[in-house]
């Protein structure tokens, strides 16, 4: 019955069942095995819940982000960032690039940068005569680009699930996000120089006009790091002035949003949050359960008998979350995955920081693997193409991605200098 009960929720889940009912199902079905008292459960998810003072912080962020993302927020930065950087070789594709990276550090990747961007981009990449396959593959990829940025959803996520410092996640997050868009800036001059792409002609006057017009979004991120990192304010205070200045923003002083469109901004906003949260709580259950039936310690003692070195271990894991990453949407690969991981990394001496960083930029690749990778998914449908099109489009930019992480994972100095050297806490 129980062997009959298992294999009904794993075919359920590949069918596409929602992701809390296949971790709540995974969950009765331990405790029912277990001789664990249920009445534990209930316990360890309400003292989760009511103890952390962090969780309160997701919805305030992520109102934030819809209210961007609903404004003609994404042009002004677009239009800066041409007038900016477009010069350079390869310029509106670094534009993409660098406009993805802002919009999904507020939106946490939840294919709104697709939406919200793809179709001002792809049109601009088509007429600057880069070819189809660039674009979509750019702008596909570009989607979770953002992730390892303040005020990322997933960094404070995983600092929750990790029990680690969500303030030193975000300064570890800071090199490495760069060195992704770097390294994805340099593939796109060349392809630039290869097909004798025209740069784009800019001017002073465009650049002071540009700024001028998105300088109250632009001052966003300056606000957030200042004020976190500077010590003037907690997360919770810096979420919630953000959602007002947002507000102020862009109802008075662009105008783009009424406020007779906050009621459905709300309620889109909180249907991800009331989403991330039911996910949260069944995989809270699941987790319990591991940790009560000794799973992680297990398991634990299963890879260290077979893994002996650092190095392997790292290498395992990458193609492990590579592959997680690309059939799990990554708020319940953050549930159930990191509190499994987090104590056999420690086992082999890995900074949790450091590790989190590493977990993040798994994710970010996978959003755009083979075979369900979400923002495949997303810009099938934006793009109107086949997904074997873009698995094609994609390949050389996922390439490049795996090879920094690569550097990442086994270059720790990147995402712990800015922690160790400011003494962040």
């Amino acid at each position: 019955m129980v062997t009959s009960a298992i294999v009904l929720v794993v075919v359920l889940a590949f069918l596409g069942a929602p992701m809390f009912a296949v971790l709540s199902a995974f969950a009765l079905i331990g405790f029912f095995l277990s001789d664990i008292q249920f009445a534990a459960l209930i316990v360890d998810i309400y003292s989760q819940f009511s103890n952390n003072p962090v969780l309160y912080t997701i919805p305030i962020f992520t109102f934030a982000g819809f209210i961007l993302a609903e404004s003609r927020a994404s042009v002004r930065i677009v239009n800066f960032s041409q007038a900016l950087l477009g010069w350079m070789p390869g310029g509106l594709a670094i534009v993409a690039l660098v406009a993805c990276a802002f919009f999904t550090t507020f939106t946490g990747a939840s294919g709104v940068t697709i939406v919200a961007l793809g179709g001002l981009l792809y049109p601009a990449l088509m007429k600057g005569n880069y070819s189809d396959n660039f674009s979509l593959g750019l702008l596909t990829t570009s989607g979770s680009l953002g992730l390892l940025f303040f005020p990322s959803l997933p960094i404070i996520i995983y600092g929750v699930m990790a029990q680690t410092s969500i303030t030193q996640l975000f300064a570890a997050g800071v090199i490495p996000g760069v060195f992704l868009i770097v390294v994805l800036a340099l593939y796109s001059s060349l392809v630039a120089r290869w097909s004798k792409v025209e740069r784009h002609s800019t001017s002073w006057k465009e650049i002071v006009a540009t700024t001028r017009e998105a300088k109250w979004e632009l001052f966003i991120p300056l606000m957030l790091v200042v004020g976190i990192f500077g010590g003037l304010v907690t997360l919770g205070e810096v979420a919630s002035i953000m959602v007002a200045y947002a507000f102020v923003v862009e109802v008075f002083v662009h105008r783009d949003l009424r406020i007779s469109q906050f009621p459905g901004i709300i309620r889109e906003s909180m249907v991800l949050v009331g989403a991330i949260f039911i996910i949260l709580g069944s995989a809270l259950a699941l987790t319990t359960y591991m940790i009560d039936a000794e799973i992680p310690m297990r398991t634990l003692e299963f890879i260290q008998a077979h893994i002996h070195s650092k190095v392997a271990f790292l290498v395992a894991l990458n193609v492990f979350l590579l592959v997680a990453g690309s059939i799990m949407e990554i708020y319940g690969a953050l549930f159930v995955i990191v509190p499994l991981i987090v104590p056999i990394a420690a086992s082999y001496g890995i900074h949790p920081v450091h590790l989190g960083i590493i977990f993040l930029t798994n994710l970010e690749i996978g959003y755009s693997m083979p075979p369900v990778g979400l923002n495949l998914i997303i810009s099938c449908i934006r793009f109107d193409r086949p997904v074997t099109r873009l698995y094609r489009a994609c390949l050389p930019f996922i390439l490049i991605m795996i090879l920094a992480l690569m550097v990442i994972t086994y270059v720790p100095w990147l995402s712990l200098w800015l922690v160790e050297r400011f003494g962040i806490r």
